[in-house]
């Protein structure tokens, strides 16, 4: 049975420990000036500045490469406290250059699912498992309000350059390896998870 071809950017599954995502996320701000949509699952990563109040970080749409991302949108609200947008309550997605806040998964050790591209007809094999990959980055559905973000099957790398590790394909009756496989992946590159380099002393 074929893979269905439904991305929905990444979605959070479980903890690297293996027990159960717990729901919990950080509240982030984007700004106006921020003229990229932004939809749930989209990778974020850090934008340099802050709300008027500074307490809540801004951040943007990741592209490609990027490395200093911060995590997973999965909810938008006008303040702070409430996510949500009491003057349309029926809002899936942030509008480009729409002030607003967000809710993001940022805890490095959440083990998302997302789906491969596999553009020109490629896709990810076992072998693969363990190595690095970038985002593709797609367009949102304004419908559902969620992601484009698919998982980058011409981009497997077997160094440590890639914003997401491939940990497994995800085990679920509707899943297999080909076209469209859905995937358990970490993000690598992610700001709040040290970086450590070994070297000979």
């Amino acid at each position: 049975m074929a893979n269905t071809d439904r991305p929905a950017g990444l979605k959070p599954v479980k903890h690297l420990s293996g027990s159960p995502w717990n729901g919990k996320a950080n509240v982030y701000y984007i700004p106006s000036s921020d003229g990229t949509a932004t939809f749930i699952g989209d990778l974020v990563k850090l934008a340099g500045s802050a709300d008027a109040t500074g307490m809540y970080p801004s951040v943007t749409q990741a592209a490609a490469g990027d490395t200093d991302n911060v995590g997973v949108v999965i909810g938008f609200g006008k303040d702070p406290s409430l996510m949500a947008d009491p003057d349309n309550l029926a809002m899936k997605y942030r509008l480009a250059s729409t002030e607003m806040y967000c809710l993001v998964v940022d805890d490095p050790f959440v083990i998302f699912e997302i789906q491969e591209d596999s553009a020109s007809d490629l896709y990810i094999a076992a072998a693969s498992v363990g190595l690095a990959a970038n985002v593709v980055v797609g367009s949102g559905s304004t419908t559902t309000g969620k992601s484009g973000m698919e998982l980058d099957t011409s981009d497997v790398s077997t160094d440590t350059a890639g914003q997401l590790r491939i940990l497994r394909a995800v085990n679920r009756p509707d899943n297999a390896l080909g076209i469209h496989c859905k995937w358990e992946v970490l993000v690598a590159e992610h700001v709040y998870r040290e970086q450590v380099t070994v070297t000979d002393v």
